[in-house]
Formats: C-alpha cells, structure tokens, sequence
C-alpha cells in the first residue's frame, strides 16, 4: 500500500531544470516556493502526444495560477537536456514552444518515487499532480493513467477551494459559499 501525501510535508525535492524561454539551465528545491502555492505536476516523457497538450495548457492558463500566488513546475524523467530541445521544438514539429514556467528532470527517479507515482518497470513516471501549500504542505494529490491528460479548470478550482480557508462541498466553485462545521 503506497504511502499516504496529503496533509503532510511534501517530500522534498532540488533538481536540474531548464527555463520556460529554454535558454538557461538552473536547479529547483522545493524551498525555493515557500510562501507560495505550488502546482507540481509530472508528466511520462517528452516528445509524446498527451504530454505537449497539459503542459501548454498549464503555461497558456499561467497568468490565472500567479493571481492565486501559485507557481507551477513540470518534471519528468528525461534530462535537462531534452526539455530543452522540446522547448526549442516549434509546436507544429511536436515540440512545446515556450513556457511560462520551468521543466525540471528528475533523471534519477528518485522524486517520483518520493512522490509515489514511478512506474518501475518502465522508469517514467505515471500523471502525477500535487499542490502545496506555502508552508510545503501537500494539500491534493490527483494521479491519472498516462493516456488520460489533465483539467487544467479543475486544477483551478482545486487550488481556489485550498485557498477559501472552509469546507467545500461537491461541486464547489468560486464566488461559493463554504460550509459551516
């Protein structure tokens, strides 16, 4: 039985990655985001089919997550190297264009382990999204199949109940009132 994330310190995190503009090389922790909400998402590998349509949605829909004091981090299996030469892919040549966010690589499976959702077998990593907290918290964990992409207006909603501070029935949206304990 896995072990259980949320509502506890995220597991942490420093790797190699390269800038949403593809130009630089840099490392990320998880500290580097304490006082901000964190969208940490992984994806199996690059220059696949699903994988392009999450990660450009993420970064079309950037402006909306930094309103809510959210950063976001892609992070896969692959090197550095190769998010780079994605990145550096025009779109109509199955690459992603640029960012609004980094890519990190987690060559060493070490924090897709940490996070629960490696395949082992393959050694890529299953559709992972976390969110965490300011205080690196995890505060939700959605893991999909790897033919299954993502909502990024689920994402939203998610991270805007974390940050209404109540309870949040079924179906809640914005502007919603919480419920009472």
């Amino acid at each position: 039985m896995a072990e259980r994330l949320v509502g506890r310190p995220a597991p942490d995190f420093d790797m190699a990655i390269v800038t949403g503009d593809g130009k630089e090389f840099g490392r990320k922790k998880l500290a580097d985001y304490r006082g901000k909400w964190l969208v940490f998402f992984f994806y199996p590998l690059d220059f696949t089919f699903v994988c392009p349509t999450e990660i450009t949605a993420l970064s079309d829909a950037y402006a909306q997550f930094r309103d809510l004091d959210c950063e976001i981090l892609g992070v896969s299996t692959d090197s550095e190297h190769s998010h780079k030469a994605w990145i550096n892919t025009p779109k109509d040549s199955n690459g992603l264009g640029q960012l609004n966010f980094p890519l990190a690589s987690d060559i060493t499976k070490k924090v897709a382990r940490d996070y629960g959702v490696l395949i082992e077998e393959e050694g890529v990593a299953l559709r992972g999204l976390f969110i965490i907290d300011p205080e690196g918290e995890l505060k939700y964990q959605v893991v999909n199949h790897n033919d299954i992409g993502r909502s990024v207006d689920e994402t939203l909603r998610v991270l805007q109940a974390l940050q209404s501070g109540g309870l949040c029935a079924m179906n809640w949206k914005p502007g919603d009132k919480n419920l009472n304990a």
